[in-house]
């Protein structure tokens, strides 16, 4: 698979992702543990699309400030909401086999927001 056909097959996958998370916003049944989930698994995707874009090669990873900075060392700066994306990644990790401490409030629409706005970016990137 060519490095341009990885990128869209990740944005694909990534918008998969994100259609899940708003069939899953406003469930109750569904843990705020599965939603940071599957957030940072787009989020992942997203800025693994782009470094496949620029022809980069990415590790096996869910830690999203390796990516970010690996964008970086190519010039490739996020916009200003976007670069704590990062904060994400626990749920990647963590928060994917352990209970979301009480003290942390998942803000569903910050969430899907900040994915939203990732994939308009790559979007305008990879088309």
């Amino acid at each position: 698979m060519s490095q341009r056909e990885q990128a869209l097959l990740l944005l694909r996958k990534a918008r998969e992702d994100e259609d899940l998370l708003v069939e899953i916003f406003s469930s109750a049944r569904v843990s705020d543990e599965i939603f940071g989930f599957h957030s940072q698994q787009a989020a992942e995707k997203l800025l693994k699309a782009i470094l496949a874009d620029f022809g980069v090669d990415f590790p096996r990873t869910h830690n999203l400030r390796l990516l970010m900075d690996m964008l970086a060392d190519i010039g490739f700066q996020l916009p200003f909401g976007l670069q704590d994306l990062d904060f994400l990644t626990p749920y990647g990790t963590l928060f994917r086999y352990e209970y979301l401490p009480s003290d942390i409030k998942v803000d569903r629409q910050q969430f899907l927001g900040m994915v939203r706005d990732l994939r308009e970016l790559v979007e305008k990137r990879v088309f």
